[in-house]
């Protein structure tokens, strides 16, 4: 027994920890490394170059936590967009100001509507040769993925709001607000010098050469500081050509990191149900592999997406084997179990926590930072408390327990001996060792056996008696009840 219980701390330990270990998914940081012979930080790059949808908040994640680690000189967004979705806009525009340092955007092309709202979260901003930037109206995704129309209350409402931010944005980094306003607000009018840059009922959309012409007393760039061929140009008139360049690549795992985070609430119910149900029938089986597929996937969604580390996954880990000392080695004691549990339930809601790397790990995060986090957790929690008090009612009854019961029993030599040690033990009488609802320990004269209660829950240290066998699990009685 003794053996056997050993046997599956260990396997429950190897697993936790192979399982939690993404192998073959860390994100590479750098596809182009030069050496840095300025003697200053290094220059990071972060490519622009699709639709402004939730796998780019990833790469943008990581570039800015790896620039932020790596104290660089500065961040640099290589630009190409034809915009995207207003809530990831604000996102990224969040991360992009966690960055102290230089900034800047080099627009490659295009940088349309929330491409033109990232590029005013930096504080310069170039452009290349026969280039565009603007044309930043909001407008209503139809159900068929194009442009729909927008009513006007609906249309009116969201341009305020986009619109004082994006101002707001464009003020804290030094650009014309009015200049961005006009690429928001058709009903505004752009004049500079007494010439009309824009009229009412039209969006301002701007080449290279109109958005670096000089504008005003004394005179200022509408807002490009200047037209360069290509990146390395412009790396020289930063003064930046000598430093150490990393090019954030955007890796397949990150857009598989997206669906991941999107199913993290039924991953964490699986998980918890699937971890519940091993603990309560006897030795290891499919429930338990589940449970820990599940939540293996969960950590790597959050590992992928640049929002936690290892050690999150390796804290639920030593939780989860805490509250298996509690239930196999040291049933009835609680200091284990509760603490196993706290630990679980800390590295679960730390696991979706997007902190600052610049901070130590034993950070306490702030209520933004838990907001959604509480929310998920919270989500899983309810759906498993709902799905197991289903099965704690319905499942012992159903052939569905005798088949998870028997997959997960072992060590027997053959049906026929099983059949007969089970026979000789009906009616035994013995005492539980942990409460049964319904699955539990117990035991019997010298032996501890695997339980489950007839019917409703029996607390710990109550007189029972084995009634029948479901599988190889004893099936037991509260003999008070019974008399």
């Amino acid at each position: 027994m003794i053996f056997r219980r050993l046997t599956i701390l260990a396997t429950w330990s190897v697993l936790g920890v192979l399982a939690f270990t993404p192998i073959g998914f860390q994100a590479q940081p750098s596809a182009d490394v030069s050496n840095d012979s300025s003697g200053n930080g290094p220059v990071y790059v972060l490519p622009i170059r699709e639709d402004i949808m939730p796998p780019l908040t990833y790469l943008v994640r990581r570039g800015v936590k790896e620039a932020i680690t790596n104290e660089a000189a500065c961040l640099i967004l290589d630009m190409q967009t034809n915009g995207g979705r207003v809530d990831i806009t604000e996102e990224l525009i969040s991360l992009i100001n966690r960055f102290e340092g230089r900034t800047v955007t080099y627009v490659n092309d295009k940088a349309y509507s929330a491409g033109a709202f990232i590029s005013v979260a930096t504080q310069e901003i170039y452009m290349a040769p026969v280039s565009v930037i603007g044309a930043a109206a909001p407008i209503l995704m139809s159900p068929g993925g194009g442009p729909g129309e927008m009513p006007n209350t609906m249309e009116v409402k969201m341009t305020s709001g986009i619109s004082a931010m994006i101002r707001a944005t464009a003020e804290r980094h030094g650009h014309d607000p009015e200049v961005v306003d006009a690429m928001i607000d058709k009903s505004k009018e752009l004049l500079r010098d007494g010439k009309v840059l824009s009229e009412k009922g039209q969006i301002l959309t701007l080449t290279n050469t109109e958005a670096e012409a000089l504008y005003g007393s004394p005179q200022k760039p509408l807002l490009s500081q200047g037209t360069f061929e290509s990146m390395e140009d412009l790396l020289v008139h930063l003064g930046l050509d000598q430093a150490r360049l990393v090019r954030i690549e955007p890796t397949g795992v990150e857009k598989v990191g997206t669906w991941i985070n999107q199913l993290s609430s039924i991953l964490l119910i699986l998980g918890i149900v699937g971890i519940y149900l091993e603990f309560k029938t006897p030795g290891f089986g499919i429930p338990g592999i589940v449970g820990l597929v599940a939540f293996a996937i969960y950590f790597l969604g959050g590992y992928v997406a640049g929002l936690s580390g290892m050690e999150w996954a390796i804290l639920f880990a030593l939780g989860l084997i805490l509250m298996i000392v509690e239930l196999f080695f040291l049933p009835g004691t609680l200091v284990f179990g509760l603490l196993g549990a706290g630990l679980v339930l800390w590295s679960l809601l730390m696991g979706m926590v997007d902190m600052d790397p610049t901070l130590p790990v034993w950070q306490i995060p702030n209520a933004s930072q838990l907001l959604d986090p509480i929310k998920m957790l919270t989500i899983a929690l309810i759906g498993s408390a709902i799905i197991i008090a289903a099965l704690i009612s319905v499942l012992p009854q159903t052939p569905l327990f005798s088949s998870l019961v028997s997959a997960s029993q072992s060590g027997e030599s053959s049906v026929q001996e099983s059949t007969r040690r089970n026979q000789s033990m009906l009616g035994m009488e013995g005492i539980t060792l942990s409460a049964c609802v319904p699955g539990g320990k117990a035991q019997f004269g010298e032996k501890i056996l695997d339980v489950v209660s007839d019917g409703g829950k029996i607390d710990q240290g109550s007189p029972i008696r084995i009634i029948h066998f479901s599988g190889n699990t004893a099936v037991i009685e509260n003999v008070k009840q019974a008399l």
